[in-house]
């Protein structure tokens, strides 16, 4: 593989996504590895896709400035790159007189934080905004800077604007070492302490698929972060994973509630919440459980129905009968509580984006920005005369005007085929998923980018057919086809034996 380079982003996430994206503005030769087949492949393609107002973070973090500034950012971002973001406002309610001064304490923070718009409001005008809410809820916290976004929408749309920008993604490349160039054996001290200050010599990435160098890292690797971060870093840090289980109910479920309903948070953060999400479902979750394993994403019918109990406290009448799948994703939590961003102590040239949990979703625009600029002042790099901030997302024949659609079909056929009937995908759509920048390579990598098999019947009916579009476009036989990257092919032996 070999290859050098300006900067090297380690990890495929949304935070590493967007970093960049903003690196893309200069004049830097700029690649980002991602160990899986695709971008947002690990924690950002299982959480809440809540854009957060940011009452909750405590003043003068990283979380808290962050936060404010991803969420200012959002509305912007998503006209941009074209993805789908829905300002619906949030609600914090609490149960009882003794939990009103949580709501006013959330209420100080949002005010100091810079969130506009906060108010607390009576259990009954809350009830007003949403009538589902139970009559127990006392009073609530109304945050109408509040959002949800679609985490894979804003994941692949700020990595296709990367790439199509001049930053080279490369997949299945998983890193297994990071060291600095000045540590060589046959250097001396006295030269590797004239680095300091600077990216020195850089540094040389070791990969399961050859070594790179680079005079800059940008470390967002998520769970692993602190691995690569303790190789070169003379500061440690620990970042172990929190499990949260989520159920999906069915697009018939969604006018259950309007606003992301939140209760008020607890030791382990801010609580099982009921939200809408923006393609139509009804998303409640997650739990929160501290395990060892940074692998381990598996649901238990325990933590599924502590969901269900804890969710009914604040919204009555949840149809659980439409449930249509559970699934669980893992958080990094570093011991610090905060994220941590900016130049790693004792490493010159490497940069942190390391303990991105909640609210890392929305953060993660600002991330980029603070990161990218950083590190080309470092560089002494220059903005792009060309760089351009737009990009178009796949077009979605389904929501279109009927004439619209009539006339997009007669130019196209491919359009007016249905794959997926649940989510109403045309082979149109699915095929532009796999021939466009960074295009799909696998099941899920459809799944990701046209919702094709989202649906109520969990790709039940669709599978056979998205498969052999995915196999014509990239020009492998069926059985070569995988739901997520290597080790997960869906057949053996061919599809006609």
């Amino acid at each position: 593989m070999g290859g050098k380079y300006d900067v090297v982003i380690i990890g495929g996430g949304v935070t590493g996504a967007a970093i960049a994206r903003e690196l893309s503005r200069y004049d830097l030769k700029t690649c980002l590895l991602e160990r899986e087949e695709d971008v947002c492949s690990g924690t950002s393609k299982a959480n809440s896709a809540i854009v957060h107002a940011g009452y909750d973070a405590k003043p003068g973090t990283n979380k808290a400035r962050m936060n404010v500034e991803g969420n200012r950012m959002m509305e912007e971002l998503s006209r941009e790159l074209d993805f789908e973001f829905q300002r619906n406002g949030s609600l914090v309610v609490c149960f009882g007189p003794e939990e009103l001064p949580a709501l006013e304490r959330l209420l100080e923070q949002g005010k100091q934080n810079g969130v506009e718009g906060l108010s607390i409001i009576s259990g009954e005008e809350a009830r007003k905004m949403e009538p589902n809410l139970r009559e127990e809820v006392y009073a609530a916290l109304h945050a109408p800077s509040g959002g949800i976004v679609c985490p894979f929408g804003l994941t692949i749309a700020l990595a296709e604007n990367a790439c199509d920008n001049g930053v080279e993604f490369r997949f299945n490349t998983e890193v297994t070492e990071v060291k600095r160039l000045e540590d060589k054996e046959t250097e001396d001290k006295e030269t590797a302490d004239k680095g300091a200050g600077t990216a020195g010599g850089g540094y040389r990435i070791r990969t399961l698929r050859g070594d790179l160098e680079t005079r800059f890292v940008v470390n967002a690797a998520g769970l692993y972060a602190d691995v690569f971060h303790n190789m070169v870093s003379s500061k440690p840090i620990s970042i172990s994973p929190r499990r949260g289980s989520y159920w999906l109910l069915d697009k018939e479920s969604a006018p259950c509630v309007n606003h992301t309903v939140f209760q008020v948070p607890g030791r382990f953060g801010k609580g099982v919440l009921v939200t809408p999400t923006v393609h139509g479902n009804l998303l409640l979750g997650p739990t929160a459980v501290d395990i060892d394993d940074k692998e381990d994403t598996r649901t238990t019918a325990g933590e599924l129905e502590d969901i269900r109990k804890k969710a009914s406290r604040s919204v009555r009448d949840i149809p659980f009968s439409r449930v249509i799948t559970s699934f669980a994703g893992l958080r990094a939590r570093e011991e610090g509580d905060d994220f941590v961003l900016g130049k790693a102590p004792g490493a010159p040239g490497f940069f942190d984006a390391a303990g991105i949990d909640s609210p890392g979703l929305t953060a993660a625009p600002a991330i980029g920005r603070f990161l990218a600029g950083q590190i080309a002042r470092a560089a002494g790099a220059k903005e792009k005369a060309d760089f351009n901030p737009y990009r178009k997302g796949i077009v979605k024949a389904a929501a279109l005007p009927l004439q619209d659609r009539a006339k997009l079909i007669q130019k196209d056929p491919a359009y007016g085929t249905i794959v997926c009937r649940c989510e109403q995908i045309s082979e149109g759509e699915i095929r532009d998923a796999v021939t466009r920048t960074l295009g799909a390579k696998s099941m899920d990598g459809i799944k990701r980018r046209v919702r094709a098999g989202m649906g109520r019947c969990q790709a039940g009916f669709c599978t056979p057919g998205v498969m052999e579009i995915l196999a014509r476009k990239l020009g492998l036989p069926p059985e070569e086809i995988c739901k997520n990257g290597d080790g997960s092919r869906l057949l053996e032996g061919g599809m006609g034996q």
